[in-house]
């Protein structure tokens, strides 16, 4: 079960990284950038999976983890645009399989 989710994990997360960096590639021609922060709920009880987490989503363009709350799981995130929980963290599920 671990190494089908690190691989889900590795295919996600590549894809994801992929289209966020066309996307802010877009918005750095356009002007399109409304940014906001938002508080976002985990369901990773591994602190180590939660900061991979937080890693993840800071790795990713046009979003920057800036707070993880570990004992009510719980990050905060400034994103450019706003966005909704599942186009921030799709990898999130992959990660709970491999440390939950």
């Amino acid at each position: 079960m671990k190494l089908f989710g690190f691989f889900g994990y590795s295919i996600v997360f590549l894809k994801a990284l992929a289209e966020a960096w066309i996307d802010v590639v877009k918005r750095s021609f356009d002007g399109k950038i409304d940014p906001e922060v938002i508080e976002i709920n985990t369901d990773i009880n591994s602190l180590m999976g939660q900061v991979l987490l937080a890693s993840s989503i800071t790795l990713t363009p046009g979003t920057l983890t800036i707070d993880l709350d570990s004992e009510n799981k719980i990050l905060k995130v400034a994103s450019i645009s706003p966005r909704t929980k599942d186009e921030i963290v799709p990898f999130e599920p992959y990660i709970k399989k491999i440390f939950d």
